[in-house]
């Protein structure tokens, strides 16, 4: 785990040093040998502190001089913008299905049932017949519901901060709205919910790069007593939806209760409607806590945008798709060749692994100006922290509203916050944000 801040505060208003305006961080001043030998040293399975701490000077080394690169491991790493979206929209020709890669892995452990059974790591038509019963939760309707509960949540939490004259902006803000939320979707009761996010971070730990034992025992770990406990709850939600009919009808558990009744005569299996309900919250949580996180952090480093936005509330959209650019909350996606293609000039074999790094991706000096630079104003901003294409993620609608909600008012409420000891980030390639930021008022 990283301490302190990766960056000096800055003004917001200085063009980073380095390649074509780009922050190369600890190579700057590097000679072309030095920086051709970071790039052939570069292995996802031995990253140091430093690449955890900020890996985009690496990143940006590898889009220069080794854009499609072959890894120790025989996989495929991409780095530019244009390439991460040609993969995105092939489906076809690059498979989201993970049980060739995640057998050796994972084994025939739980970890291995879960990542190989939920929505975001398969291919039609389970893909599809799960997107389809997930897509109430999203409309525009579902979300206005949820919008209320947000906002009387955030006020609350913030409220509680203000007594205690500050807060820890990960633990008591940012990760605890999106488990509200799921929490709510799914009927979880509250006095239950503390159980969720360490589930959550022990079973998306075992996507990291390289799954140690500790890693690997925790996510199973937890994942044993998620189906326990949903195995549970599920039947007693059925109980309720046959005795009184009324079950999801406030809204609360809607979204469990149409996974439940399935629709049009398609329902999902039982270990289905486990597996994606551990999704649901996974999805939600994870990466919303981290847009959050990763924002408010944002801010407090680039003190000048903070000054911009806390002027100009309405450009409060244009900043949260800025932080989901500027830091995305998952930096590393993944694909599998089913067959020949060329990607930036390099043809990939079928059965090859490829890494898509979005972290890279979204800092591509040819798709946006001045890349390492935040600006809360910035448009057009074609970031790709929801994916894209048939993968592209169900609930960033639900996600914008949380971001823009949670900094929006943080913002309103406490212009001034400022930092109260060393943040923590969580040590992770995969998935970035603190663990603990403690923020003063």
């Amino acid at each position: 785990m990283q301490t302190g801040n990766p960056h000096p505060s800055r003004t917001g208003d200085s063009r980073p040093d380095g390649l074509n305006g780009v922050d190369l961080g600890r190579y700057r001043g590097a000679g072309e040998a030095a920086c051709r030998a970071a790039v052939a040293a570069f292995d996802l399975r031995a990253l140091d502190r430093d690449f955890l701490d900020d890996p985009y000077p690496v990143y940006h080394l590898l889009r220069q001089h080794e854009p499609v690169r072959r890894m120790p491991d025989g996989s495929w790493f991409l780095t530019r913008y244009d390439d991460l979206q040609a993969v995105y929209r092939d489906p076809k020709r690059f498979s989201s299905d993970k049980k060739i890669e995640f057998r050796p892995k994972f084994g025939d452990t739980p970890l291995y049932r879960h990542h190989t059974t939920s929505l975001v790591f398969n291919d039609p038509p389970l893909h599809t017949r799960v997107r389809r019963l997930l897509a109430p939760a999203f409309t525009p309707r579902a979300l206005k519901l949820l919008e209320a509960r947000f906002v009387a949540l955030v006020d609350r939490l913030l409220d509680r901060a203000a007594k205690q004259g500050g807060m820890d902006v990960v633990t008591d803000f940012a990760a605890a709205l999106p488990v509200e939320i799921i929490g709510d979707m799914l009927a979880v009761p509250s006095e239950d919910r503390h159980l969720l996010r360490d589930w959550s971070l022990a079973i998306l730990g075992a996507l990291e790069p390289v799954l140690t034992p500790e890693r690997a025992e925790a996510g199973n770990r937890a994942m044993q007593e998620f189906e326990a406990y949903l195995d549970r709850h599920l039947a007693h939600w059925r109980q309720r939806m046959d005795t009184d009919g009324t079950a999801g009808a406030d809204g609360y558990g809607d979204v469990l209760t149409g996974l439940v009744r399935g629709e049009n005569g398609e329902a999902l299996t039982a270990d289905e409607l486990v597996q994606n309900c551990i999704f649901l919250l996974n999805a939600g949580h994870e990466t919303t806590a981290n847009l959050i996180g990763n924002g408010i952090a944002a801010l407090l480093d680039w003190p000048e945008e903070r000054r911009r936005l806390t002027g100009d509330p309405g450009l409060m959209k244009t900043a949260v798709e800025e932080f989901l650019r500027f830091e995305s909350s998952n930096q590393l996606g993944n694909r599998r060749v089913v067959e020949n293609v060329v990607i930036g000039g390099v043809t990939l074999q079928p059965g090859s692994l490829v890494t898509l790094c979005i972290g890279a991706a979204n800092r591509d000096p040819a798709q946006f100006p001045d890349p390492d630079r935040l600006d809360v104003g910035r448009q057009p901003n074609r970031h790709l922290a929801f994916g894209a294409g048939i993968h592209a993620c169900a609930g960033m609608s639900l996600a914008r509203i949380e971001g823009q909600i949670a900094i929006g008012r943080l913002l309103a409420r406490f212009p001034d916050f400022r930092r109260a000891g060393d943040p923590v980030r969580g040590g992770r390639a995969r998935f970035r944000g603190f663990l603990s930021y403690p923020v003063g008022f």
